[in-house]
């Protein structure tokens, strides 16, 4: 469903990306991590056509993304940003509906806006429907986000960093909530920092250092100490976790020295 082949992309003359392959199809959720710079937000701009690669393709569906129009891209393709603000004092039901904007020809119809309410149950927004967004939490704003992704109705899902600035509980309940989507279908990309939520929550990982990709495959195959030492400049163990059945990454830090006399 989304492919990637052999894909270059920058800014000007400076190469972010160099030579990027991947696939993901539907069901999968796939991580992206690396070190800041490596190129992951980058590569999920060039997915979008927000940036336009300097080679190689990407491919939706089969389709190449330069040969579609930004609307039919929305229609396949919901994007939860690393930074979200909003100043403008919508109520939350206002900025899910944003959501059917590519769908939407003069007025929202009973449709939209079932699908709207839809997409609100299943990340628990509903009850604030009627709430400015600029009164949300941080965790309750991120799930509206997520919820103005689904009423788009998206056979693909990119998040950049969909945890950053949560704490770990809602951490979990936005994990939860993209790994439920992908379960019923959708494919997922996502930019996650914390080794240790990817390697419970992805199917696949993508490892970025200096915008090349250094290993793709299952957590098992990615996250080893010789891979992440690579791509992060640290030591680290990586033991089974048999209470989750997946990885647990553990730095190896040394020891801290008092300097003070």
């Amino acid at each position: 469903m989304l492919e990637i082949r052999d894909l270059s992309a920058g800014y000007g003359h400076r190469h972010v990306l160099e030579r990027i392959s991947l696939k993901a199809s539907e069901g999968e959720v796939v991580g992206i991590i690396g070190s800041n710079g490596s190129g992951k937000t980058t590569l999920l701009k060039t997915i979008t056509k927000v940036l336009e690669p300097i080679s190689g393709t990407v491919l939706i569906d089969g389709t190449n993304v330069n040969e579609m129009q930004s609307k039919e891209i929305a229609k396949k393709v919901a994007v939860v940003s690393q930074v979200i603000s909003i100043n403008f004092e919508f109520t939350v039901e206002d900025i899910v509906l944003m959501g059917r904007t590519p769908y939407i020809k003069v007025s929202e119809t009973v449709e939209d806006i079932n699908i709207v309410r839809d997409a609100m149950e299943k990340t628990n927004t509903l009850f604030l429907k009627d709430r400015l967004i600029t009164q949300l939490s941080g965790g309750e704003l991120q799930r509206v986000i997520i919820a103005r992704a689904f009423a788009q109705n998206p056979k693909i899902l990119l998040l950049d960093e969909p945890t950053s600035h949560l704490d770990i509980t809602n951490q979990i309940d936005i994990l939860n909530l993209i790994k439920n989507a992908s379960r019923k279908g959708m494919v997922v990309v996502a930019v996650i920092h914390d080794l240790n939520l990817a390697a419970y929550y992805c199917d696949k990982i993508c490892l970025l250092q200096d915008g090349k990709l250094i290993s793709a495959g299952t957590p098992e195959q990615v996250l080893t100490s010789s891979n992440i030492e690579r791509a992060f400049n640290i030591t680290v163990k990586v033991i089974p976790n048999e209470i989750t059945n997946s990885l647990y990454v553990i730095p190896v830090l040394e020891p801290l020295h008092d300097t003070l006399h």
